[in-house]
């Protein structure tokens, strides 16, 4: 089907035009959706005119979330080419090796990040946009341009592009990485919209009229599945770029925000953070988080601290649309109860089709151990030049998730971990994830990692990685000890390293990867 989304913004401009739309807190940008719609267009303009987007290039986003508001659906579906989101905290190298997979005509980058990405960029792409001023060795470069200078040479004037909200790949982003090397992951329209719609059907629905919603997180990665749904309820999206806290507390206070998203590492560190309890957080109504699974002794903490405002979703680079969700009504704890629904990522949403699937496809019953498999609109279009993973991980509509999970009688989910990551000890499987949950129940555990090292009788022994809270001290006896009661011995950690810090990925995720590669470097083997 064919989509012109101007038209479809004039209808959120005709209903909306006069609310703000977007704030960028750090540049003191407010935007209204009459300024917004008329902006974005200068903006489709200017890639299709200036730039020369055709409908077969691609064009690069090394953008902080202030910037990239400015480059996401309002312009991208109005336009001809396809947008490339990456990380901004990604290194160097990484976006190069992401640039050469994609080949991009145009890079979108933040000005102070100019001086050392200029050299490796000169000759491989047509342009180079400064989203602010071009500093001023820049200007003898042909080839570099300041995004406000370009704008000022087109119109706010309809594009008049209608585009295939199906066959169409409209946005490509790089999967987190976290276990191997990322894949770049395509998108079209009807994906986004399909998020939109899974957002909406969320049971107690958190994109209320008028929402105010604050992206922490990159909005090129989890944060952005929140845009549409923000702004088609006549929201507005509030950008902030560090992943500064006390900051964080104060814009919820001074912008009276509703909504927020959340990585689970990040909400840890509101339990200690001072600002937290001086801040004015009334406004919050609701607390999303997701991206890796949550502590169930630190939610009830949370909750304790922060009031019955806590969402989680479930979903992937794969499959845009939240596939899980446990309300906020699921998280509330009747007196005297253990609160085990805690545990879990909640139940399907609903219109989503989601089955756990042993080894050789088949659907599993209730309480048995498998993979989840998803199918819905929000399901990507593939891998970008990867079409032997593709075959790999996508089968007859469905994506094959890779998260080892198992479901009760009642529909709730409980991931157990990734299918990639489980340590095979003695002949036993022992899932990471489970193992971490009882570490990160200790209220003096901020955080834990746990993999599978090699041993020469047991294949693998298990092993944690342990960040304490500052001034904690503990043994390595007292975490074993407290797995072994909860969780039996043969999954225990047989050793324990406490560090001040693990490796983190730039949306928030523990890297277990680089863990593992400390220790099985040299073996033949990556795999007991």
């Amino acid at each position: 089907m064919k989509v012109n989304f101007t038209n479809v913004m004039a209808g959120l401009v005709a209903n909306f035009g006069e609310r703000e739309a977007v704030v960028n807190t750090e540049r003191a940008r407010r935007i209204t959706f009459a300024e917004y719609h008329a902006l974005t267009n200068r903006i489709a303009n200017m890639l299709m005119g200036p730039l020369g987007i055709g409908p077969n290039d691609r064009f690069f986003c090394i953008l902080e979330n202030d910037n990239l508001s400015l480059l996401s659906f309002a312009t991208i579906f109005k336009a001809h080419g396809c947008a490339v989101w990456t990380n901004i905290r990604d290194a160097l190298d990484e976006h190069l090796r992401q640039i050469a997979h994609v080949q991009p005509r145009v890079v979108f980058i933040e000005s102070g990040m100019l001086d050392r990405y200029i050299s490796a960029l000169d000759g491989t792409v047509t342009s180079i946009v400064v989203m602010d001023d071009v500093p001023g060795w820049a200007t003898q470069h042909d080839n570099v341009h300041g995004f406000w200078q370009l704008l000022d040479r087109v119109s706010d004037d309809n594009p008049g592009i209608a585009r295939d909200d199906r066959d169409d790949i409209a946005i490509m982003r790089f999967t987190g990485g976290t276990t191997g090397t990322a894949k770049c992951a395509m998108y079209s329209m009807d994906n986004w919209f399909s998020c939109r719609d899974t957002c909406y059907s969320i049971p107690d629905n958190p994109f209320e009229e008028g929402t105010r919603f604050l992206h922490l997180a990159p909005i090129s990665h989890g944060s952005g599945l929140m845009v549409l749904p923000t702004l088609f309820r006549g929201g507005c999206m509030v950008t902030m770029n560090d992943p500064d806290l006390t900051r964080w507390c104060k814009i919820v206070e001074d912008e009276r925000i509703t909504s927020a998203f959340m990585v689970p590492t990040l909400t840890y560190r509101l339990l200690e953070l001072q600002s937290a309890a001086e801040a004015d957080l009334s406004s919050l109504k609701t607390l999303l988080y997701g991206a890796s699974p949550m502590s169930a002794a630190k939610l009830a903490l949370l909750q304790a601290k922060l009031g019955g405002i806590f969402t989680q979703l479930y979903g992937a680079t794969e499959h845009l649309g939240i596939a899980i969700a446990l309300t906020k009504s699921d998280h509330m704890i009747e007196p005297g109860g253990e609160g085990r629904r805690l545990a879990s990522a909640g139940r399907p949403v609903p219109g989503i089709e989601l089955v756990i699937c042993d080894d050789n496809g088949e659907p599993v019953m209730p309480g048995q151990i498998g993979e989840i498999w998803l199918r819905s609109r929000s399901i990507c279009a593939g891998y970008y030049r990867n079409p032997e993973q593709t075959a790999e991980e996508f089968q007859d509509g469905f994506w094959k998730s890779g998260d080892v999970a198992v479901q009760d009688e009642c529909g709730y989910i409980y991931l157990i971990d990734r299918k990639k990551s489980v340590i095979i000890s003695g002949g036993f499987n022992v899932y990471a994830n489970e193992v971490e949950a009882v570490l990160n129940s200790h209220p003096d555990v901020v955080l834990s990692a746990v993999i599978g090292l090699p041993h020469d009788d047991w294949g693998e022994a298990v092993h944690a990685e342990i960040v304490l809270r500052d001034g904690s001290v503990l043994d390595a006896q007292a975490m074993q000890d407290l797995v072994r009661s909860q969780l039996g011995s043969h999954k225990a950690p047989k050793t324990v390293a406490f560090v001040d810090r693990l490796p983190m990925s730039s949306v928030g995720k523990i890297i277990h990867r680089e863990i593992r590669e400390k220790y099985w470097s040299g073996q033949k083997r990556k795999i007991a």
